[in-house]
């Protein structure tokens, strides 16, 4: 099945096109849009794979659902179309940062240029309908997905995975931890940061930390 995608990940990822699953999957999303509002954009689904190829990764966040709220969607988690007031898990985000690294609040909540630098921005599930959080759940984006992070596992070395919340640890269970640098918090949402779990984790010190040791240029948070 030919898929719009970066060319270097199509390639890691052909085998994956061609399972019955994924025609399933295709064919639900491609019924979902025509039928209903659907975000992200359908031209976006695969932002996070176009904006970061397979071998520029240098880091992962894994994140569970598109944003459901009108236009805020735009293919990267956590990331939000500008101009789209920031939820609160990207605001408790951007306020580690401040604290971790000294950087200003930004105002955009577009992350596209964290992914331009090498980080890999990915929803569990890649489409969602409006208004209805989870709703593209168990139709086979999570067995695209777990088959994504397996492929980064096998064919990359040195990677920092990002893995918030007991949903992302679960998904990030099989990382090879002799491989790669795998940091775990709680979820960056209100519920779980109120609670102690997420501020002070200082991830984004750290991964540059790993970065500079592998020789590898950091990456701005700002």
């Amino acid at each position: 099945m030919k898929v719009k995608i970066d060319e270097v990940w199509n390639e890691a990822l052909k085998d994956e096109f061609e399972k019955d699953y994924f025609e399933s999957l295709v064919s639900f999303v491609k019924n979902q849009y025509a039928s209903k509002t659907i975000y992200p954009p359908g031209n976006q689904i695969f932002s996070a794979f176009d904006s970061c190829p397979l071998d520029q990764l240098k880091v992962v966040i894994v994140g569970q659902d598109p944003y459901h709220g009108y236009k805020q969607a735009n293919g990267m988690c956590f990331s939000v179309v500008d101009g789209i007031p920031h939820p609160p898990s990207l605001v408790n985000i951007f306020k580690e940062i401040e604290t971790d690294l000294g950087l200003p609040y930004p105002t955009s909540g577009d992350l596209s240029r964290w992914a331009v630098q090498g980080v890999f921005l990915l929803n569990a599930t890649l489409t969602v309908e409006a208004g209805n959080a989870g709703s593209h759940q168990r139709r086979g984006w999570e067995t695209f997905t777990d088959a994504v992070i397996e492929r980064i596992n096998n064919c990359c070395e040195n990677v920092v995975f990002m893995l918030w919340g007991g949903y992302a640890k679960r998904k990030g269970s099989k990382i090879d931890r002799n491989k790669h640098f795998v940091l775990e918090s709680g979820h960056p949402s209100p519920l779980s940061a109120n609670k102690g779990y997420w501020f002070g984790n200082k991830h984004f010190s750290r991964c540059n930390h790993f970065l500079t040791k592998q020789g590898l240029t950091p990456i701005d948070w700002a």
